[in-house]
């Protein structure tokens, strides 16, 4: 059975300052106490390793051992997805450009956010392209994404990773635990759901459009024939604690809600109360409410025989 991530900074933590690892685990569960619980494992890890002189900056890593908060971050990937380049408004008014990508190797993925010229200037010229293997160097973790500033650096790289781990890392986790950048996967019951809303985006960029008249304007394509989404805000409850959750159109649509009649929607709601499901998603923080919120990215039926062999799997 493969490593999870905490193990795998365990053992690096232990390689390099030639402690045994079973110290090591006592050592991080020590620190989690004396914190209350208030810290994940991965984070205690992260103290503890620098309270025995190890420091991780500028190290090669995998993915899946970038942790929030990690500096100098020097990582290796295969581009798998790579966004349209966006403008933006400075707060002195002038413009701004941002970029992202996500990389993988054979441990994980994970998104990239350029904000420098010269970086975002590789991505204009054709040089970064989706299927070129790069390196990135001195990036910086915020939350799960690395960003790259003007003194990160991008090396294309004359190698190519096989098997790359396309599909995204959900941690199981109970919601007293989740914390904000973390994508989580819970089981948990709906408590509560308000009114579906719909919203119109353009066809070509999936931007939301504004309406003018009888018809639909799209900052960046003009005129456009809209598409119509839908979305649901939740309260998903799985007895540690509660949180507030946003279902966009597909995932709308996987929790049993015919968005087409509307008439019916307030009943379909109600008949939603009490339900159990699995939820895939990423944790935000929610700056209008000040907590955390997540934005679910697929939803599933609970199956008991896969919970079951999830159960032994675990086991084992």
């Amino acid at each position: 059975m493969p490593m999870t991530n905490y193990e795998r900074i365990v053992e690096k933590i232990s390689k390099l300052s030639n402690t045994e690892k079973s110290e090591v685990e006592r050592l991080i569960e020590a620190k989690r106490a004396r914190l209350s619980g208030l810290i994940s494992k991965e984070g205690a890890a992260q103290i503890v390793a620098a309270e025995l002189g190890i420091n991780f900056d500028n190290q090669k890593l995998k993915i899946e051992e970038l942790l929030p908060g990690m500096k100098k971050v020097n990582v290796i990937g295969k581009i798998i997805n790579l966004y349209p380049i966006r403008t933006f408004k400075t707060k002195k008014g002038d413009e701004g450009k941002v970029a992202n990508l996500v990389i993988a190797d054979e441990t994980s993925n994970i998104k990239i956010v350029l904000w420098d010229t010269k970086d975002i200037s590789l991505i204009e010229s054709g040089e970064l392209t989706e299927g070129k293997t790069i390196e990135i160097i001195n990036g910086s973790m915020r939350d799960n994404e690395v960003h790259l500033s003007s003194f990160s650096e991008i090396k294309l790289l004359e190698i190519d990773i096989e098997n790359v781990k396309t599909e995204k890392n959900f941690k199981i986790e109970k919601i007293e635990k989740i914390k904000k950048g973390e994508s989580v996967k819970i089981r948990a019951f709906i408590t509560q759901s308000f009114d579906v809303k719909f919203f119109y985006v353009c066809p070509n960029c999936g931007k939301k459009v504004i309406k003018e008249g009888n018809f639909f304007i799209c900052n960046e394509h003009g005129n456009v024939p809209a598409e119509r989404r839908a979305l649901i805000s939740l309260v998903l409850d799985d007895g540690t604690g509660a949180i507030r959750a946003v279902a966009f159109q597909e995932n709308v649509e996987k929790l049993g809600l015919n968005i087409e009649n509307e008439s019916n929607l307030i009943n379909q709601r109600q008949e939603l109360l009490g339900k159990e499901f699995i939820f895939y998603g990423s944790i935000k923080e929610n700056k209008l409410f000040n907590n955390l919120e997540m934005n679910i990215e697929s939803i599933e039926e609970v199956n008991l025989d896969n919970l079951i062999l999830e159960l032994e799997k675990n086991e084992n």
